[in-house]
């Protein structure tokens, strides 16, 4: 947890990896512990579980938790962990988080809750109720309105920020680009701003982002932690050269539902057991997987370290 008491040096590529499961469906810790591991050796700046690409819905709190502590006993402190622990119900977020500040997480990364449409008061008062909770646990709002039917305003995000020292952060989940600069507008350059969608990850950090949480490091992870690192070094062209390398493996990821042809990918190569998806998702149709092998064809370079 050596980054928890200096969130501002979370920066960089955080890899949201799947959860991989067995044949018959269950959590995969093996599996688990080699993806950790291979980030590790990748260069990826640092790790979140429990993200949208590894499918927190369809699994239990003791689910979530038991693969969170596989991840941080695997990483220790060689960089941040960022586990997912938000759910729709705040019982569940509160268990989640305080099993995430147990297990040594640098920052809970707590989603919108979905289904219910907060108005932003509310959504101001479920953050509130977490950093109160946890005071000395950094936290990272997670908006990703395609998938929670809720969009956290600017406004919202300013009087989080204002009024609680451990609210650090928002990951950017919104094709909207200017939601990402208006939020840094309202709050200042000092809140921590990552993008969750891929190909606004390098324009992102043009505005004066932190990073990115993006679902392609599950495949290509050294070459989407070396895009950062070229930016930051002020080599902006060969970093725009990744960014646009990368276009064929970002399609892959959502020529179906996210993580599903990332799954099959992994488990062409070795790196998990099964590519299992629990419902509602399934496996990528066999039309899909003629686009993915297209698209892998194009890009799968990248896949490899660089």
């Amino acid at each position: 947890m050596k980054f928890r008491t200096d969130p501002a040096t979370i920066r960089g590529s955080i890899a949201p990896l799947v959860t991989p499961f067995t044949a018959d469906g269950a959590v995969d810790h093996d599996s688990l512990r080699g993806l950790v591991r291979w980030q590790l050796e990748s260069g990826s700046h640092g790790i979140s579980l429990g993200g949208s690409t590894g499918e927190p819905s369809a699994q239990s709190a003791a689910e979530r938790i038991a693969a969170m502590r596989t991840a941080a006993t695997e990483i220790g402190d060689r960089v941040p962990f960022l586990p997912g622990t938000g759910s729709h119900k705040l019982d569940e977020t509160l268990e989640i988080t305080a099993a995430a500040r147990e297990l040594g997480a640098d920052a809970a990364l707590v989603i919108t809750p979905y289904y219910a449409r907060p108005t932003q008061e509310a959504l101001y008062q479920w953050y509130a109720t977490v950093a109160r909770e946890f005071p000395d646990l950094p936290l990272v709002a997670y908006n990703v309105p395609s998938r929670t039917a809720v969009d956290i305003a600017p406004d919202t995000v300013r009087r989080l920020f204002t009024d609680f020292d451990n609210f650090v952060g928002v990951k950017e989940t919104t094709k909207d680009f200017e939601h990402f600069s208006r939020v840094l507008h309202a709050c200042g350059r000092e809140l921590l701003v990552w993008s969750g969608i891929e190909l606004l990850c390098l324009p992102l950090l043009a505005l004066g982002g932190a990073g990115f949480v993006s679902a392609v490091a599950n495949l290509a992870p050294t070459a989407v932690a070396r895009m950062y690192e070229l930016w930051e070094a002020g080599d902006h062209e060969a970093a725009r050269e990744l960014h646009y390398r990368l276009h064929p493996l970002v399609d892959l990821l959502f020529v179906e539902t996210n993580p599903a042809p990332a799954k099959w990918v992994l488990e062409q190569q070795g790196r998990i057991a099964s590519h299992h998806v629990r419902p509602p998702l399934t496996p990528p149709t066999e039309g899909g997987l003629a686009r993915v092998r297209a698209l892998l064809a194009e890009g799968g370079d990248l896949t490899q370290q660089l």
